[in-house]
């Protein structure tokens, strides 16, 4: 999508992908800076370990305790400019868009089910809470993550009722934030014997390839409304690409090309 960006505006610009082990991020941070780099985009498991690797953090970065986008920028200072990274989050406002978008849900005075307390689910958990979400169940494989989200939430968001553990009737929403699902042979993030899907009115996946996942497609069967995380990642780009150019991004052509890459047309 940033290369058919770049392109519609005419922007001699490039967007590569590359593979970092969590050990050699920050040698990458440094490398992309010394290279003339624009900026990065970060994904698991690095949105966290890079909150302590930039110069300085955006109040998204610092609001959302990640770093999913960095954008290197000259700063004058004893005679000579010096390149300084800067980290923002895109997500947090992204995903809130994308369920307004795709879901036409308004998240204030929802009752939100939540599957992950890492990186992206502990982000999607204070986005939520400053929504005015009033009750959101917190579920996690290690407890301890969602007692501590749940904790900061209660600290920040007083107004909003959080319990970890699954809730015992209907919810409005229910968000996968896990990483369950990405792979072809992955079991359910939810736990169907602990909560049923036909008290979820709509499913969200954070994943988008697979188009739809396997808790998805047992979604749709019980008649839930059903989307995946590709409008969250059309809109968490189009706002990084305006981080590192400063213009508007052509978020039809953004789209245009998530669609043919992800759904083949």
């Amino acid at each position: 999508m940033h290369n058919a960006a770049f392109a519609a505006l005419g922007l001699n610009w490039r967007y590569l992908a590359f593979e970092v082990q969590p050990d050699d991020l920050r040698a990458a941070i440094e490398g992309a800076r010394a290279m003339g780099f624009a900026g990065l985009n970060l994904t698991v498991p690095h949105k966290l370990l890079a909150l302590e690797l930039v110069d300085a953090l955006d109040p998204s970065a610092k609001k959302w305790g990640a770093v999913n986008t960095i954008r290197f920028e000259t700063a004058g200072g004893h005679g000579r400019s010096k390149v300084r990274a800067v980290g923002f989050n895109t997500d947090a406002d992204a995903m809130v868009t994308a369920l307004r978008e795709d879901l036409k849900l308004e998240l204030r005075g929802a009752r939100v089910l939540l599957l992950g307390a890492g990186g992206a689910g502990r982000t999607a958990a204070l986005k939520l809470a400053a929504e005015k979400v009033a009750d959101l169940f917190l579920v996690n494989r290690t407890q301890s993550k969602a007692r501590t989200v749940a904790a900061e939430i209660k600290k920040q968001f007083p107004s909003t009722n959080v319990t970890v553990g699954y809730p015992e009737s209907g919810v409005d929403l229910l968000i996968n934030a896990t990483s369950l699902g990405l792979k072809a042979g992955d079991k359910s993030p939810l736990d169907e014997r602990r909560y049923s899907l036909e008290q979820a009115r709509s499913v969200y996946d954070l994943i988008y390839r697979p188009a739809e996942t396997a808790l998805l497609k047992a979604a749709k069967k019980t008649g839930c409304k059903t989307a995946n995380g590709l409008g969250m990642l059309l809109h968490q780009g189009a706002r990084a690409f305006e981080i590192w150019t400063g213009k508007p991004a052509p978020l039809d052509v953004m789209r245009r090309a998530l669609a043919q890459n992800i759904y083949g047309h």
